[in-house]
């Protein structure tokens, strides 16, 4: 199997298992998102799949299943956007839910007190995959 930087390449281009056996996939280049930014992506592996979402803010990344608490609609209504436009607050599009970056938690709108279901990522080799299955 090729080695590249650390990472056994296990399958389709975007798959990997890391040295210490952990399953990564692919999500985006770490610079793809601005600090803060956000990055929407949808992986597919078997059976499963994963619509969600990366947040980037002071130099952290948080995941996120695209999904509100509140209807379970997307929470974007243009690609990639999931950020108000302060860059403070997760923003949901259909009825304007704010939730906390870094808990996913929702401090105001109709799903007050509930959070977005987090998703695990790791980055590394300045890109951010997804830890685990879809």
């Amino acid at each position: 199997m090729p080695i590249e930087g650390g990472i056994i390449v296990i399958g389709w281009e975007h798959e990997f298992i890391s040295a210490n056996m952990e399953k990564l996939t692919f999500i985006c280049p770490l610079d793809r998102l601005s600090d803060p930014g956000s990055y929407g992506f949808s992986l597919e592996a078997d059976e499963n799949s994963l619509e969600g979402f990366v947040v980037r803010r002071d130099g952290e990344c948080f995941a996120y299943r695209n999904s509100c608490p509140h209807t379970g609609s997307p929470l974007d209504w243009v690609d990639h956007q999931f950020l108000d436009i302060e860059g403070a607050l997760i923003q949901c599009a259909v009825h304007d839910a704010r939730f906390l970056i870094d808990s996913g938690l929702c401090v105001s709108g109709p799903c007050q007190g509930k959070s977005l279901q987090s998703v695990v990522i790791r980055v590394q080799d300045d890109n951010v995959y997804l830890l685990g299955e879809a």
